[in-house]
């Protein structure tokens, strides 16, 4: 079987830590379906496309929503970028930007 592995960027890995337990156990849930099911069989709730090359992981919790924005790369192998909580109805410009500048820099 051709299973997936989801990795966390070390400046991503901090961010997720950040975040109340009940958020980093659904960032964990999210994240074992993605490994077990890859990203193409899992969807809406749990993940939703940004731009580009860029994807987020929606979780939510007791005392807010945060976001995992990730991407995948070499292999069958999804990076988590950036990890933040969600303040406003869209995901901010510059969460997209400090993840893509992560996924350069990894590159």
């Amino acid at each position: 079987m051709n299973t997936w592995t989801v990795r966390t960027h070390p400046l991503a890995e901090i961010e997720l830590k950040a975040l109340p337990a009940d958020m980093r156990a659904r960032f964990l849930h999210i994240a074992e379906l993605l490994e077990t099911f890859g990203p193409h069989k899992v969807g809406m709730p749990h993940i939703r496309p940004l731009e580009g090359k860029l994807w987020e992981m929606r979780m939510q919790g007791r005392d807010g929503i945060a976001r995992a924005v990730y991407a995948a790369i070499h292999g069958r192998t999804l990076l988590v970028l950036h990890v933040f909580p969600k303040k406003t109805q869209t995901t901010p410009r510059a969460a997209i930007e400090t993840a893509r500048k992560r996924l350069e820099a990894v590159k």
